[in-house]
């Protein structure tokens, strides 16, 4: 009944849904060349063999499944792996590192036809979905196909939770439709199981058992050479109105460090120019990667507005201002940078990384600023204090030292729900 309900306001809305689409895809947020993905129509054959599929929603959620897809491959040299996900960014650094059997689509609308489609072609032998994307007829279709399905990584939300614990049963109609689920924490695998979810288990976070985020070598060593041996601190994904914060900061810090650089890679790439343009009509001198330009001496602003290269940046820049936690935007991922060994600096709005900054709190193994006299202050701090940022960043790679058991017992229920559904 309900999900009937569902897919009648979806048809009525349908008109509404391709306008939003095709906004998307003038605003560049959609790639052109593949957009027949969205509506199910895939722009590959199926392999042959067994197919896993995994859904991840965006960047983070995909990164978090890199160790898993290794583990899967390893174990069955004739298993291929699909994954989904919902953005051009995290598309393209998919195409960057996934190994070899593994390959990327753009998860369909879940509009019922193109989910259709989108089955009826790949017909995978079973369903991971990533943390808390919920999507009715994806979820309704796979079962209705008797595909097996799987919650790994799961993370419900306060908010998320008060919102399904509203849909007058649909969450445990969804729900109940995954085989199992393995929570992050005890706190999500208690309110899934009040959501309707049948059998769930805390296995831990995957995010701590990724593999450092990759370099390129070649680029790091020029990047190394341009900023030669120049204090810099970096601002990683940040969103827009945080940027005001962290220039200003920069000014303050160059009062007493006039070569100082400052390092901004931007949440979303595309915002790029906007940023330059606010830092030069502040008087600093600005380069944006994207565009080629030399790195100088005189550089005061270096803007990364590429996709891809954080860890090349995490190993430049050892303190880091993790970004979308100055702005209520949740904050990003603190355990990327953690890996490789940055002092981490955030702002009060870390919501989306509650447990995992729990662990950070425990260890004293990072700070929270709140504006551009604290992030001024506490980048001072550590720039002028070596040994202090050796001894913040060996409490950050504690924190993050655990996360091989969770992996591992993610692996073998995967393994159980594979031969379960070969039966």
């Amino acid at each position: 009944m309900l999900l009937a309900l569902y897919n009648g306001l979806l048809r009525i809305g349908a008109p509404a849904l391709r306008r939003h689409l095709d906004k998307r895809l003038a605003a560049g947020k959609e790639d052109p060349a593949r957009f027949p993905e969205r509506l199910g129509n895939a722009s590959r054959d199926r392999p042959t063999g067994q197919l896993v599929w995994i859904h991840a929603a965006s960047v983070g959620e995909s990164v978090s499944a890199l160790t898993l897809i290794d583990g899967l491959l390893k174990a069955a040299p004739e298993r291929s792996i699909l994954v989904t996900t919902g953005t051009r960014t995290s598309a393209e650094i998919m195409a960057a590192r996934l190994p070899e059997r593994a390959f990327h689509q753009f998860v369909p609308v879940d509009m019922k036809d193109a989910v259709e489609r989108f089955l009826d072609h790949w017909r995978p032998d079973l369903a991971i979905w990533m943390e808390s994307e919920i999507w009715p007829n994806l979820i309704s279709e796979s079962a209705a196909r008797r595909i097996p399905m799987m919650m790994a990584n799961a993370r419900i939300t306060e908010k998320s939770y008060r919102f399904w614990r509203k849909s007058l049963g649909f969450s445990r109609q969804l729900l109940g439709h995954f085989s199992f689920c393995s929570a992050q924490s005890e706190t999500s695998a208690e309110r899934l199981r009040e959501l309707g979810a049948i059998s769930v288990e805390c296995f831990g976070n995957l995010k701590f058992a990724a593999e450092p985020l990759p370099v390129d070598a070649d680029a790091l060593a020029v990047v190394t050479q341009d900023i030669a041996a120049r204090p810099l601190w970096l601002a990683a994904s940040t969103h827009r109105g945080e940027e005001e914060i962290i220039l200003a900061a920069h000014r303050t810090l160059c009062e007493k460090r006039p070569d100082l650089l400052t390092v901004i890679v931007p949440r979303h790439p595309e915002r790029g120019e906007d940023i330059a343009t606010l830092a030069i009509g502040q008087g600093l001198t600005v380069v944006r990667r994207s565009t080629d330009a030399p790195l100088t001496l005189e550089t005061g602003v270096y803007i990364a507005d590429t996709i891809g290269e954080l860890g090349l940046f995490y190993r430049l820049a050892k303190i880091v201002l993790i970004g979308g936690s100055l702005v209520p935007n949740g904050g990003q991922n603190p355990l990327e940078a953690a890996r490789l060994d940055c002092v981490l600096l955030h702002g009060p709005h870390m919501d989306n990384f509650t447990e995992i900054m729990a662990d950070f709190d425990y260890l004293s193994a990072s700070l929270e600023v709140t504006d551009t006299d604290t992030l001024a202050a506490a980048v001072a701090r550590y720039l002028d204090a070596p040994d202090l940022c050796a001894d913040m960043a060996a409490r950050s790679a504690e924190v993050v030292a655990v996360g091989q058991e969770t992996l591992e017992k993610t692996l073998r229920q995967i393994e159980r729900l594979l031969e379960r559904g070969a039966e």
